[in-house]
């Protein structure tokens, strides 16, 4: 089975795919996987462009997690979503050096459920895992996902709305 971490920048993707590959699991970073695929650097954004349909379409599904803000246009057998509360995001990406305008940008997709959406778009909604990283410490987050992962806890979404969280300057 290939699971599928996708999230908002800064909401804890790369983190928990590093504590699960220490546990033993097979992790594919989508960064690593996007080369060819890459059309341009948009430096006014600081984002690469990828053509993420023809990415999907040629990506060739492996076992266990692959991770990154993309992965849930891959044909994943599950998704988990990782969530955080958009001020708490806004801290995270601003020590990250993130320019202002691109915080706000994530900020307001996790405000609108962006992610949730494009999934729910995708793949059976039984199969979608929404887990908010907000106040939860990385090896609880993995706890959590691998009780999804083996069926001991069931895909649950929708319990989230940070919708007053619009228009919240970083």
């Amino acid at each position: 089975m290939m699971y599928g971490i996708t999230g908002t920048p800064g909401t804890g993707k790369t983190s928990v795919a590093g504590t699960l590959q220490k546990r033993g699991y097979g992790v594919i970073h989508q960064i690593d996987t996007v080369g060819p695929y890459i059309l341009e650097k948009d430096s006014e954004r600081e984002t690469l462009v990828i053509d993420e349909e023809r990415w999907a379409e040629e990506f060739i599904p492996a076992e266990g997690f692959i991770e990154g803000h993309l992965v849930h246009l891959l044909p994943c057998d599950a998704i988990i979503i990782l969530r955080c509360r958009p001020d708490v995001l806004g801290e995270r990406l601003s020590a990250r050096n993130y320019p202002p305008e691109k915080i706000r940008e994530n900020m307001e997709a996790e405000a609108l459920d962006v992610i949730l959406i494009e999934t729910l778009e995708l793949i059976d909604p039984r199969q979608v895992y929404e887990l908010d990283t907000t106040d939860k410490s990385v090896r609880e987050c993995c706890d959590m996902i691998e009780r999804f992962v083996r069926g001991e806890t069931p895909g649950s979404y929708g319990k989230i709305d940070w919708s007053m969280y619009l228009g919240r300057e970083p």
